[in-house]
């Protein structure tokens, strides 16, 4: 089965990292086809920036997102350029802290910031937390395959954090992104 994913966020708060990891997770643990792009303005870091990763069952034979189905947003000013226009029947994981507006297509509020910020104590882990609640949320990947591709991804020393962060994201994709 065939998605398209579409992160964005402001640059630094690792969205192109996470599309990376979620191709990774795709191609190398789960068995599918993955391409991953990306995108971010002159400013880079503080600027709108996007990325994107298609997962298909089949080879994948046009790179580009065309029209994505799942959406991971973690800025109003990624909403407002990447998300607004989301078609009604995609899903949009949105981070509860940062994004203000409501989408029209449904929807998961996800407090990855302020999960990764309290509980974890360091902020620069929200986008883990938020790859994990993708996995619990939408199924398009599994956890085991999300929990490979994050340990070989991260650096060394900081594999405790990134998968407590991770399992944090489990827990909110699956209950709707609600704290319990």
């Amino acid at each position: 089965m065939r998605h398209e994913v579409m992160f964005s966020g402001f640059g630094g708060q690792g969205v192109i990292l996470s599309a990376v990891i979620l191709g990774k997770a795709a191609a190398i643990f789960d068995n599918k086809y993955a391409v991953q792009t990306q995108t971010y303005g002159p400013e880079a870091r503080g600027g709108a920036s996007m990325s994107a990763v298609i997962i298909d069952d089949e080879p994948i034979l046009y790179p580009e997102v065309t029209v994505p189905d799942i959406y991971v947003i973690m800025s109003q000013q990624g909403y407002d350029k990447y998300g607004a226009d989301a078609e009604k029947n995609a899903i949009m994981l949105i981070d509860s802290d940062l994004v203000h507006s409501k989408p029209e297509c449904r929807y998961v509020e996800i407090p990855a910031t302020k999960t990764a910020k309290d509980e974890l104590g360091r902020v620069i882990v929200a986008n883990i937390v938020m790859l994990g609640a993708l996995v619990t949320a939408t199924g398009v990947i599994s956890k085991e395959a999300m929990e490979n591709a994050v340990l070989s991804s991260v650096p060394k020393g900081t594999e405790e954090l990134n998968m407590n962060a991770l399992r944090s994201g489990f827990k909110l994709g699956a209950i709707g992104g609600k704290n319990p």
